[in-house]
């Protein structure tokens, strides 16, 4: 029995590994692509490559349930074809612990992701993400086209850049008063952070009231806000590509800045239920291939995963906007196609079983 749990779970993961590579060369392709656009100032090709290189692991956490599914699909299909399924089952080996041979290298997998995930996708997306923020910004004192923009109370701030350990690039500060008129504006070459506080330096302020307005310069200026530098590194990533264990922070300090903080929220479901989603996909696979796709060719098999994996990622995409929208937890929005996944592959494996 071990040897055939061996077997099997080599197959499987062999499969997975290869469709995850291929999803990984299409994605870095089409990012290389999309990329393209943003080439300007510092920021030309190579340093596209290298930006591309450094946010692979995020690619791999991402891509990580659709290879399961294909991957598993297809490796358990070329066991089917070559009947060395049909001699398992005859050799007394229930439906069940066939699955189980096959969940055990995507168990090792679960682990190797939520790893990425929660100490590699954080640190390689900050990294990445503030290079090409100051390569593009290098030449601009200030564009729309790049860098993060924050709120804070009565105060809209803009960052052109920001890197780790406190230093900022380029900071421009927006404050309106209750009428939402601009009162004033400034904008700093750099700041940096000094325990409590925040220190601009070689700014510039302008106060505007209304019969005229005032400009001054300033080497330095003390800043006192709730923007840390942990907090700062979160606003310049995508809610997906934090980790859990910054996202519940975040969010807290959004909403006591009266901002949504659902997008965080639902970002930390998705992580927390991503190995729920795996083994759910796990498992339409297997039932799949016990069950519709028994004489399928290899070919048939892939393309079901895919439309299958399209369907799973649509409605996870139409069910995470709707939660922010109409209200209802985001926990169920992740949830919900998960127990659809599992209440399919049960169905199926019992018929075939």
């Amino acid at each position: 029995m071990r040897q055939l749990s061996r077997y099997t779970g080599r197959t499987v993961l062999g499969a997975v590994a290869v469709v995850l590579l291929v999803l990984l060369a299409l994605d870095a392709i089409a990012a290389l692509i999309d990329g393209l656009r943003d080439l300007r100032n510092a920021f030309d090709f190579p340093e596209l490559l290298l930006y591309v290189f450094v946010t692979m692991p995020a690619r791999i956490y991402d891509s990580l349930p659709f290879a399961v599914l294909i991957g598993a699909l297809v490796g358990l299909g070329s066991l089917a074809g070559s009947s060395e399924l049909v001699v398992m089952r005859t050799a007394g080996v229930s439906l069940l612990r066939i699955a189980g041979f096959a969940a055990r290298p995507v168990l090792l997998l679960i682990v190797v992701g939520g790893l990425l995930g929660e100490f590699v996708v954080p640190v390689s997306g900050q990294w990445a993400e503030s290079r090409k923020m100051a390569l593009l910004g290098e030449k601009e004192t200030f564009s729309a086209r790049s860098g993060v923009w924050n709120r804070e109370g009565d105060e809209f701030i803009h960052f052109n850049a920001i890197y780790p350990g406190g230093h900022l690039a380029g900071v421009a500060r927006y404050r309106f008063d209750a009428d939402y008129r601009l009162r004033e504006a400034s904008f700093a070459a750099r700041a940096n952070f000094r325990g409590d506080h925040w220190v601009e330096e070689d700014g510039v302020i302008t106060r505007l009231n209304d019969t005229a307005t005032e400009t001054d310069r300033f080497a330095t200026r003390r800043w006192d806000t709730d923007l840390s530098p942990d907090l700062l590194t979160l606003t310049m990533m995508a809610p997906d590509a934090l980790p859990m264990r910054r996202l519940g922070s975040y969010a807290d300090y959004l909403e006591r800045q009266g901002l949504q903080a659902g997008a965080y929220q639902l970002a930390y479901w998705s992580k927390v239920l991503q190995p729920a989603v795996i083994f759910s996909l796990l498992l339409v696979a297997v039932s799949f291939v016990f069950g519709p796709l028994r004489e399928s060719t290899t070919g048939f098999r892939v393309f079901s995963g895919v439309l299958v994996g399209v369907v799973f990622q649509t409605s996870l995409k139409l069910l995470g906007p709707s939660s922010l929208v109409f209200g209802f937890a985001p926990f169920w929005a992740v949830m919900a196609p998960v127990l659809v996944c599992l209440a399919v592959g049960l169905v199926l494996l019992r018929r075939a079983a």
